[in-house]
């Protein structure tokens, strides 16, 4: 039998094995009531005619696309990019392609992305809310029946499961280490404080300063170069300049470090700098610069493992139940004890 110029159909692949087209749709899903001897036969005739099913049509009849969607607030940002790289593994291992999208932090842009995502009948879909209070969100998300996974920021008064690291614990631990050093005026920089992440962060550096019987100082001004030049030249201007800085976003952290080198001002002995997420270059520049660590390629595994243990889960033989009792798996961050604070040496 030869194979043919254009694609064979059900129907003519049941004509050519001496079958119905029941058989065949069996045989393309898995073989299941198809006996051992069809089966093959089937089979045989199917590469012989370069049979190759329609995805559309599949889908249409509720088979699975076998793709699964990314909602990031960039994949420029090295560590949404790690966590895309351990989610694509995952989907890779289930047969599945990862489709990422990026909404730069903008709710409008999200939901864009989110329908076009819907529209292309992912089979999951995989999230970083740009709002985790937003109301529109949650209404729409409401409304779809594919399993769901929110990483790094949760959505709020959802049924929606969660992947993030503890940063409220680690900035107040990473604030108390900074207390031990001595540092008296501990100022937290940072920018997007609306962001979940951020407000955890902020929380966390009000604990250990309140705890130490320190007042805190915060600046949420930053939201590039210029900004943190601005900020951090008015409070060495200021009559009571700080002797620290804890940042709460790798980018704040790299502005800050250039602005201090820019400045001439000596790290730590001047002001110490502590940030919050590591970087690539953070263990390589001169001083090294200390850092609260995140698991992110463990995030973004993890969420994508619970997406596919909801997207298998429904395809199984036992009914789900309707109400699926969200989860929160919390994630701990590690202290990278670099020169920047005042360490001396590199905690292993």
């Amino acid at each position: 039998m030869k194979k043919r110029g254009t694609p064979a159909t059900v129907s003519e692949v049941a004509r050519a094995a001496g079958v119905g087209t029941t058989t065949v749709s069996r045989v393309i899903n898995g073989g299941d009531r198809v006996s051992p001897k069809t089966l093959e036969h089937v089979r045989r005739v199917i590469e012989a005619m370069d049979y190759r099913p329609n995805p559309a049509a599949r889908v249409l009849k509720g088979h699975r696309t076998k793709t699964i969607g990314l909602i990031i607030p960039s994949i420029a940002d090295p560590f949404f990019s790690s966590c895309a790289e351990a989610a694509q593994a995952v989907a890779q291992a289930n047969d599945s392609l990862l489709i990422v999208t990026a909404s730069h932090n903008d709710p409008h842009t999200e939901l864009e992305n989110l329908n076009i995502l819907v529209s292309h009948r992912v089979d999951g879909l995989i999230f970083a809310p740009a709002n985790s209070q937003s109301e529109g969100l949650r209404d729409l998300l409401k409304r779809l029946s594919i399993p769901m996974i929110a990483v790094d920021r949760p959505v709020a008064d959802s049924q929606i499961s969660a992947v993030v690291s503890d940063n409220f614990k680690g900035a107040r631990f990473a604030t108390q280490h900074l207390v031990e050093h001595g540092y008296k005026r501990i100022v937290c920089l940072t920018g997007e404080s609306t962001l979940f992440t951020i407000q955890e962060r902020i929380r966390g550096y009000r604990a250990g300063m309140e705890a130490a019987g320190m007042p805190a100082t915060l600046n949420t001004s930053v939201k590039d170069y210029r900004s943190a030049e601005y900020a951090i030249e008015s409070m060495l201007s200021g009559p009571n300049p700080p002797d620290a800085l804890f940042t709460l976003k790798n980018s704040t952290t790299i502005y800050a470090f250039e602005v201090l080198q820019k400045l001439n001002v000596q790290i730590p002995k001047t002001i110490a700098l502590l940030g919050f997420d590591d970087f690539e270059l953070a263990s390589t520049v001169r001083p090294s610069i200390s850092v609260v660590q995140q698991p992110v390629e463990e995030i973004g595994r993890v969420a994508a493992e619970l997406l596919f243990e909801q997207l298998l889960g429904k395809r199984g033989t036992h009914p789900q139940p309707k109400a699926r009792r969200p989860r929160q798996v919390t994630l701990e961050t590690r202290l990278i004890q670099r020169s920047s604070c005042g360490c001396s040496v590199v905690a292993s």
